[in-house]
């Protein structure tokens, strides 16, 4: 790597770890120019992100949801309709089916605005999203939840966001 690539590499470096700092966000700094941040949500509770320093371009990965267990056109269809309009990301799955939003900026481009709205979208995607993808990807998973919660009289209360999944069921 060039002089120039390495010290704007280091710089970004730098940059980042300012910028998480400043927005007091809970991140790990790895070797090879890796930062795992924790963005707090809403509906998903936390979102896992990783920013990758590369020699030309910032990579960012956020783990969104597991590979759903059924409707996957469904879901996927969403995620393909969504794509068109995120900023700096856009969704992907493994090679498991897991969903993840993934993007690179170019190193230039890079400075504490840009983060800003990349982790912004990132967190406001998939905390968005989230219920949405669990709804349709695990509708089955949540009823069979939700019946064995209340036929023990357990709390349903995280389940709430579903409750329209069980009109002829009473919360508990």
């Amino acid at each position: 790597m060039s002089g120039a690539g390495a010290d704007r590499r280091r710089e970004v470096q730098e940059l980042i770890s300012a910028v998480l700092d400043e927005r007091e966000l809970t991140y790990r700094r790895e070797d090879a120019g890796r930062f795992t941040v924790t963005l707090p949500g809403v509906r998903k509770l936390e979102t896992t992100c990783q920013l990758t320093v590369g020699a030309q371009a910032l990579r960012v990965e956020a783990f969104v949801c597991r590979a759903p267990d059924e409707a996957h056109e469904q879901v996927y269809r969403a995620l393909l309709r969504k794509n068109a309009r995120l900023y700096g990301v856009h969704y992907s799955i493994d090679t498991l089916g897991d969903i993840y939003l993934i993007g690179r900026i170019g190193l230039a481009a890079v400075d504490e605005e840009e983060l800003d709205r990349v982790l912004g979208q990132v967190l406001e995607t998939a905390d968005g999203d989230f219920n949405l993808l669990v709804e349709l990807g695990f509708a089955s998973a949540i009823r069979r939840e939700w019946e064995w919660r209340t036929t023990r009289g357990e709390s349903t209360r995280n389940l709430a966001a579903f409750a329209h999944l069980f009109r002829d069921s009473t919360p508990g």
